[in-house]
Protein backbone atom coordinates (compact mmCIF):
# COMPACT_ATOMS: atom_id res chain seq x y z
CA UNK A 1 0.00 0.00 0.00
CA UNK A 2 1.34 3.43 -0.93
CA UNK A 3 2.08 5.72 2.01
CA UNK A 4 0.19 9.03 2.26
CA UNK A 5 2.09 12.02 0.92
CA UNK A 6 2.69 13.42 4.44
CA UNK A 7 4.42 10.22 5.53
CA UNK A 8 6.61 10.39 2.45
CA UNK A 9 7.47 14.05 3.13
CA UNK A 10 8.39 13.26 6.73
CA UNK A 11 10.73 10.41 5.79
CA UNK A 12 13.77 12.71 5.45
CA UNK A 13 14.39 16.48 5.53
CA UNK A 14 15.49 16.52 1.88
CA UNK A 15 14.07 14.91 -1.25
CA UNK A 16 16.75 14.60 -3.96
CA UNK A 17 15.46 15.92 -7.30
CA UNK A 18 17.18 13.82 -9.94
CA UNK A 19 17.72 14.22 -13.68
CA UNK A 20 18.90 10.86 -15.03
CA UNK A 21 20.63 11.19 -18.40
CA UNK A 22 22.25 7.74 -18.41
CA UNK A 23 20.31 4.69 -17.21
CA UNK A 24 23.61 3.26 -15.94
CA UNK A 25 23.57 5.96 -13.25
CA UNK A 26 20.17 5.02 -11.86
CA UNK A 27 21.03 2.07 -9.63
CA UNK A 28 24.29 3.37 -8.11
CA UNK A 29 22.73 6.78 -7.48
CA UNK A 30 19.75 5.27 -5.69
CA UNK A 31 21.97 2.98 -3.62
CA UNK A 32 24.27 5.86 -2.64
CA UNK A 33 21.44 8.24 -1.70
CA UNK A 34 19.62 5.62 0.37
CA UNK A 35 22.89 4.66 2.07
CA UNK A 36 23.29 8.30 3.06
CA UNK A 37 19.83 8.42 4.61
CA UNK A 38 17.76 9.92 1.80
CA UNK A 39 15.18 7.28 0.91
CA UNK A 40 12.67 9.42 -1.00
CA UNK A 41 13.88 9.91 -4.58
CA UNK A 42 12.21 12.14 -7.16
CA UNK A 43 13.11 11.22 -10.75
CA UNK A 44 12.16 14.07 -13.07
CA UNK A 45 10.55 13.16 -16.39
CA UNK A 46 12.96 15.36 -18.31
CA UNK A 47 14.96 12.66 -20.07
CA UNK A 48 14.14 9.69 -22.32
CA UNK A 49 15.29 7.15 -19.70
CA UNK A 50 13.43 8.63 -16.73
CA UNK A 51 10.63 6.05 -16.60
CA UNK A 52 13.10 3.19 -16.86
CA UNK A 53 15.20 4.83 -14.13
CA UNK A 54 12.17 4.72 -11.82
CA UNK A 55 11.79 1.01 -12.47
CA UNK A 56 15.48 0.41 -11.77
CA UNK A 57 15.66 2.55 -8.63
CA UNK A 58 12.68 0.79 -7.10
CA UNK A 59 14.87 -2.31 -6.83
CA UNK A 60 16.91 -0.66 -4.07
CA UNK A 61 15.74 -1.78 -0.62
CA UNK A 62 14.23 1.11 1.34
CA UNK A 63 13.93 3.45 -1.65
CA UNK A 64 10.66 5.35 -2.13
CA UNK A 65 10.73 6.39 -5.77
CA UNK A 66 8.43 8.92 -7.41
CA UNK A 67 8.17 10.91 -10.61
CA UNK A 68 8.72 14.65 -10.89
CA UNK A 69 8.05 17.16 -13.66
CA UNK A 70 4.74 15.43 -14.39
CA UNK A 71 2.83 17.84 -16.64
CA UNK A 72 -0.37 16.08 -17.74
CA UNK A 73 -2.57 13.01 -17.20
CA UNK A 74 -0.70 11.02 -19.88
CA UNK A 75 2.61 11.43 -18.06
CA UNK A 76 0.83 10.71 -14.79
CA UNK A 77 -0.40 7.37 -16.13
CA UNK A 78 3.06 6.53 -17.51
CA UNK A 79 4.70 7.33 -14.19
CA UNK A 80 2.23 5.19 -12.25
CA UNK A 81 2.73 2.35 -14.73
CA UNK A 82 6.51 2.61 -14.12
CA UNK A 83 5.89 2.06 -10.42
CA UNK A 84 6.03 5.60 -9.08
CA UNK A 85 5.00 5.77 -5.44
CA UNK A 86 4.31 9.51 -5.54
CA UNK A 87 3.92 12.26 -8.13
CA UNK A 88 5.39 15.77 -8.18
CA UNK A 89 4.45 18.47 -10.67
CA UNK A 90 5.96 21.94 -11.30
CA UNK A 91 2.49 23.51 -11.32
CA UNK A 92 -1.15 22.63 -10.86
CA UNK A 93 -3.94 22.46 -13.43
CA UNK A 94 -7.50 21.25 -12.81
CA UNK A 95 -6.99 18.43 -15.33
CA UNK A 96 -3.78 17.07 -13.82
CA UNK A 97 -4.97 17.62 -10.28
CA UNK A 98 -8.22 15.75 -10.80
CA UNK A 99 -6.42 12.91 -12.57
CA UNK A 100 -4.01 12.53 -9.64
CA UNK A 101 -6.85 12.59 -7.13
CA UNK A 102 -8.80 10.02 -9.15
CA UNK A 103 -5.71 7.79 -9.33
CA UNK A 104 -5.32 7.86 -5.56
CA UNK A 105 -1.57 8.48 -5.86
CA UNK A 106 0.27 10.66 -3.32
CA UNK A 107 0.58 13.99 -5.12
CA UNK A 108 2.71 17.07 -4.49
CA UNK A 109 1.65 19.78 -6.95
CA UNK A 110 3.75 22.85 -7.57
CA UNK A 111 2.40 26.16 -6.31
CA UNK A 112 3.82 29.67 -6.36
CA UNK A 113 0.90 31.84 -5.25
CA UNK A 114 -2.33 31.86 -3.27
CA UNK A 115 -4.44 31.01 -6.33
CA UNK A 116 -2.50 27.80 -6.89
CA UNK A 117 -3.06 26.75 -3.28
CA UNK A 118 -6.78 27.58 -3.48
CA UNK A 119 -7.10 25.41 -6.60
CA UNK A 120 -5.41 22.57 -4.75
CA UNK A 121 -7.67 22.99 -1.73
CA UNK A 122 -10.70 22.85 -4.04
CA UNK A 123 -9.43 19.45 -5.22
CA UNK A 124 -9.06 18.23 -1.64
CA UNK A 125 -5.27 18.61 -1.56
CA UNK A 126 -3.39 20.01 1.43
CA UNK A 127 0.26 19.24 0.63
CA UNK A 128 2.13 21.33 -1.91
CA UNK A 129 5.49 22.04 -3.48
CA UNK A 130 6.54 25.71 -3.37
CA UNK A 131 8.32 26.19 -6.67
CA UNK A 132 10.58 27.78 -7.74
CA UNK A 133 11.32 28.64 -4.13
CA UNK A 134 14.29 30.98 -4.38
CA UNK A 135 13.15 32.68 -7.59
CA UNK A 136 9.69 33.20 -6.08
CA UNK A 137 11.05 35.15 -3.13
CA UNK A 138 12.46 32.55 -0.77
CA UNK A 139 11.37 32.12 2.83
CA UNK A 140 9.79 35.58 3.06
CA UNK A 141 7.50 34.86 0.13
CA UNK A 142 6.68 31.40 1.43
CA UNK A 143 5.66 32.74 4.84
CA UNK A 144 3.48 35.40 3.24
CA UNK A 145 1.78 33.01 0.82
CA UNK A 146 1.23 30.21 3.35
CA UNK A 147 0.00 32.55 6.08
CA UNK A 148 -3.72 32.55 5.18
CA UNK A 149 -3.83 28.76 4.76
CA UNK A 150 -3.57 27.07 8.12
CA UNK A 151 -3.04 23.34 7.96
CA UNK A 152 -1.29 23.11 4.61
CA UNK A 153 2.11 21.44 4.44
CA UNK A 154 4.85 22.41 2.01
CA UNK A 155 8.02 21.14 0.33
CA UNK A 156 9.96 24.12 -1.08
CA UNK A 157 12.04 23.27 -4.15
CA UNK A 158 14.13 25.28 -6.57
CA UNK A 159 17.50 26.89 -5.92
CA UNK A 160 17.81 25.53 -2.38
CA UNK A 161 21.23 24.48 -1.08
CA UNK A 162 22.64 22.72 1.95
CA UNK A 163 23.32 26.16 3.44
CA UNK A 164 19.84 27.59 2.85
CA UNK A 165 17.74 24.48 3.49
CA UNK A 166 17.64 25.02 7.29
CA UNK A 167 16.00 28.42 6.76
CA UNK A 168 13.08 26.68 5.04
CA UNK A 169 12.95 23.71 7.40
CA UNK A 170 12.56 26.11 10.33
CA UNK A 171 9.19 27.27 8.98
CA UNK A 172 6.13 25.65 10.55
CA UNK A 173 4.38 24.52 7.33
CA UNK A 174 7.55 22.99 5.84
CA UNK A 175 7.99 19.22 6.22
CA UNK A 176 10.95 18.83 3.87
CA UNK A 177 12.75 20.54 0.99
CA UNK A 178 13.63 19.36 -2.49
CA UNK A 179 17.10 19.83 -3.91
CA UNK A 180 19.61 18.67 -6.48
CA UNK A 181 22.84 19.72 -4.77
CA UNK A 182 23.64 16.17 -3.58
CA UNK A 183 24.14 15.03 -7.18
CA UNK A 184 26.25 17.55 -9.04
CA UNK A 185 27.78 16.95 -12.44
CA UNK A 186 31.12 16.32 -10.72
CA UNK A 187 29.93 12.94 -9.41
CA UNK A 188 29.73 11.48 -12.92
CA UNK A 189 32.58 10.06 -14.99
CA UNK A 190 31.00 8.51 -18.05
CA UNK A 191 28.79 5.67 -16.84
CA UNK A 192 30.47 5.69 -13.43
CA UNK A 193 29.12 7.45 -10.34
CA UNK A 194 31.25 8.66 -7.42
CA UNK A 195 29.01 6.89 -4.93
CA UNK A 196 31.16 7.83 -1.93
CA UNK A 197 30.73 11.52 -2.72
CA UNK A 198 26.97 11.13 -3.23
CA UNK A 199 26.56 9.18 0.00
CA UNK A 200 28.51 11.82 1.95
CA UNK A 201 26.39 14.62 0.50
CA UNK A 202 23.22 12.67 1.24
CA UNK A 203 24.32 12.08 4.83
CA UNK A 204 24.91 15.81 5.32
CA UNK A 205 21.45 16.54 3.94
CA UNK A 206 19.82 13.84 6.02
CA UNK A 207 21.39 15.33 9.15
CA UNK A 208 19.52 18.61 8.71
CA UNK A 209 16.99 19.10 11.47
CA UNK A 210 13.86 21.17 11.50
Amino acid sequence: MTAPIENIMRTAPVIPVLVIDDIAHALPLAEALVAGGLKVLEVTLRTPCALEAIRVMKQVPGAIVGAGTVLNPTQLAQAIDAGSEFIVSPGLTPTLGQAAVDAGIPFLPGTANAGDIMLGLDLGLSHFKFFPAEASGGTAALKAIAGPFGGIRICPTGGITLATAPNYLALEPVLCVGGSWMVGKDVFDGAKVDTAKVTAAAAAAAALAR
